[in-house]
């Protein structure tokens, strides 16, 4: 592996270990999201995806946005084209 290929993967692996949860939302949060996102196919796009997240979840639409930027932001889910998010973890993972 070059160093200018072991660096990048090093930057990256330190961007995601920064990421922090939003604030005032703890581990049960955080399960609550991946659980809710998960019953709905995994992807949270539009107002038919924020809506039962936010009612089985008990955040508000700003938490879960700030829960969808986490996950981005540490890998767990990855973005798409429509402007949404899919998680990829737990129930979520790619086969």
């Amino acid at each position: 592996m070059s160093p200018r290929v072991f660096a990048a993967l090093a930057a990256s692996g330190l961007v995601s270990a920064c990421a922090l949860p939003p604030e005032g939302v703890g581990q049960e949060e955080l399960a609550a999201f991946d659980e809710a996102v998960a019953s709905i196919g995994c992807d949270l796009v539009g107002e038919t995806d924020y809506l039962p997240v936010e009612l089985q979840t008990g955040l508000t639409r700003e938490q879960v946005i700030e829960v969808a930027e986490f996950r981005l932001a540490s890998e767990q889910a990855v973005s798409l084209s429509n402007g949404g998010i899919r998680l990829i973890t737990g129930e979520c993972a790619p086969e």
